[in-house]
């Protein structure tokens, strides 16, 4: 589907409840060599900056609002040049009334995966030795944008699924990235996203398929009562 040249070490096997730190599949674009390779690699989802000095942050970092993410010292160095895309069946949106959330699942009305704009980041563990392969760690966030259409009425947020017409572009390492790119790759998502579709879901604990089995009678495709 995303036509993957290489395939990392330890890749995270399937989950039905990925948080934040956990491991994620991500594709990206190495530039290292020439042509650019096209890889799909495991990382920490929750973004490290190269500069942090330690892996824990005071800021979650596992989204970044696509509005100002050029901007952010954490971000806007893998806005310019480290972009990727986070593959996924779908994912979880809460929805709060009062002290009620609602958990609803959001996926795509083909059934296929949904590829998430993305931005990583190789971070080095000052605190490991220089000959420790373990002391590079690849990490990512997912960006973020207002939602709009019936996704609004669940929250006043989504992620930003890209079309595949936008892939290569957003992959490509040679494009320098900047907030216009970042904004013109939010208006390219704007339409698959109002395809989305969702339904209620069971509150969302331990980890299996069946996490993402409709409630009986539970509100969908952009209803929220």
């Amino acid at each position: 589907m995303f036509e993957v040249e290489h395939e990392g070490v330890n890749l995270p096997e399937p989950s039905w409840n990925i948080k934040p730190t956990d491991q994620i599949p991500i594709v990206l674009e190495s530039a290292k060599q020439e042509p650019a390779v096209r890889r799909l690699e495991s990382a920490r989802w929750s973004l490290i900056p190269s500069f942090a000095t330690e892996m824990s942050s005071s800021f979650p970092t596992f989204n970044a609002r696509s509005e100002t993410a050029a901007e952010k010292p954490t971000f806007k160095n893998s806005v310019a040049s480290r972009r990727a895309l986070i593959p996924a069946t779908g994912y979880y949106e809460w929805h709060t009334e009062g002290a009620k959330k609602t958990p609803y699942f959001v996926h795509s009305d083909d059934g296929l995966p949904l590829a998430f704009a993305g931005l990583y980041s190789w971070w080095r563990n000052p605190a490991m030795a220089e000959d420790d392969p373990a002391r590079w760690v690849l990490s990512a966030t997912i960006l973020t944008a207002d939602a709009q259409g019936p996704l609004a009425r669940i929250h006043d947020r989504i992620p930003v699924a890209l079309p595949d017409e936008a892939w290569d572009q957003w992959l490509d390492p040679h494009t320098v990235g900047d907030q216009d790119f970042v904004d013109a790759a939010v208006a390219a998502s704007r339409e698959l996203a109002s395809t989305l579709r969702f339904y209620e879901v069971a509150p969302v604990t331990g980890d299996g398929p069946e996490l993402i089995e409709p409630v009986r009678g539970g509100a969908s495709e952009g209803q929220t009562e």
